[in-house]
């Protein structure tokens, strides 16, 4: 009757819960240990025996695990057996580089770090299993849930893989006639798309301006992508010499795409790219609230930038 008693009684819990963490290759006699030292468990013998008899003695599943305050010895020793371990989170934002992504990883104290500040990109892209790959724009935009102890290498191919199943899904269903040859392309386009605009209606209409320069062979003439090609030289002030400058990222001066990304493109850029908005727009400029005025002639694109840059109605 004692040890029934004990076996379906509350644990001695703060209100608040208890985090725990139980290290690969624990025994129950060490979980017993464990939470005794923590002041929650008093009778560790009959503990280790409620393991045995429900025969979970050798199915503990080491992690993190947060003990409630209405536990009980049986009910916590299923949440251990069924791994229900804590999950954390880590948010990667639309529009970051790989660099920001990087930064977010190595900053995350709940990863466990396995990539040295000394490797390069190619070499962190060896790693996570794709040689040879750029990693800008690879990895999906989303909030990831993980236990903590999660590498941060895994993270990454969780993330690349998120990235690759989505743009494949999307290019599978893509409009015809669009000026991509491959599924690269397009998160090339999505990426620019992403940089150009934070207003989510206008993606598609952002979108549908670069596919018909494209497809009329004119430059895209986008500054995110000069930006980019500059690097840490850039300043925050974009100069017309800077719109001059030899870059393969320069698209005032090259013709097509860029070589890569130039961020990270959420879902909704990558959706536009799919499926652009028609019309016959090939301009546009920054109104200056958030939003963006677009034009079907030189003429009257120029006409929107003294208005909106210049602030010249004549």
């Amino acid at each position: 009757m004692d040890f029934q008693h004990f076996a379906n009684s509350p644990l001695n819990l703060s209100k608040n819960g208890t985090y725990y963490m139980l290290e690969p290759g624990s025994s129950v006699t060490t979980l017993a240990s464990d939470l005794k030292a923590l002041g929650v468990l008093k009778k560790q013998f009959y503990f280790r025996m409620l393991a045995r008899w429900e025969g979970q003695a050798s199915q503990l599943k080491a992690g993190e695990y947060l003990l409630t305050a209405d536990m009980t010895p049986r009910t916590l020793l299923n949440l251990i057996v069924a791994g229900r371990v804590v999950n954390h989170t880590l948010t990667l934002v639309e529009g970051w580089t790989f660099r920001q992504v990087m930064q977010a990883v190595n900053q995350n104290d709940l990863l466990k770090h396995t990539i040295n500040d000394d490797l390069t990109d190619e070499e962190i892209m060896q790693r996570i299993g794709h040689e040879g790959e750029h990693p800008e724009g690879r990895f999906f935009p989303d909030t990831y849930h993980f236990p903590r102890g999660t590498t941060d290498i895994a993270f990454l191919q969780r993330a690349y893989n998120a990235m690759d199943r989505f743009l494949q899904l999307e290019w599978e269903r893509r409009d015809v006639g669009l000026p991509l040859m491959t599924p690269y392309d397009a998160l090339i386009l999505a990426s620019i798309v992403e940089r150009e605009t934070g207003v989510p209606q206008e993606r598609p209409e952002i979108a549908g301006v670069f596919v018909r320069r494209l497809q009329k062979r004119m430059r895209l003439q986008t500054d995110p992508t000069v930006i980019y090609g500059m690097g840490e030289v850039f300043d925050g002030n974009l100069r017309r010499r800077d719109l001059k400058a030899k870059t393969p990222y320069n698209t005032y001066t090259n013709y097509g795409l860029p070589p890569t990304p130039i961020a990270m493109p959420g879902a909704d850029a990558i959706t536009a790219v799919m499926h652009p908005a028609g019309g016959s727009s090939l301009y546009f400029v920054a109104r200056g609230d958030g939003g963006h005025q677009f034009s079907e002639t030189l003429e009257k694109h120029n006409k929107a930038v003294r208005k909106f840059q210049l602030k010249k109605t004549h």
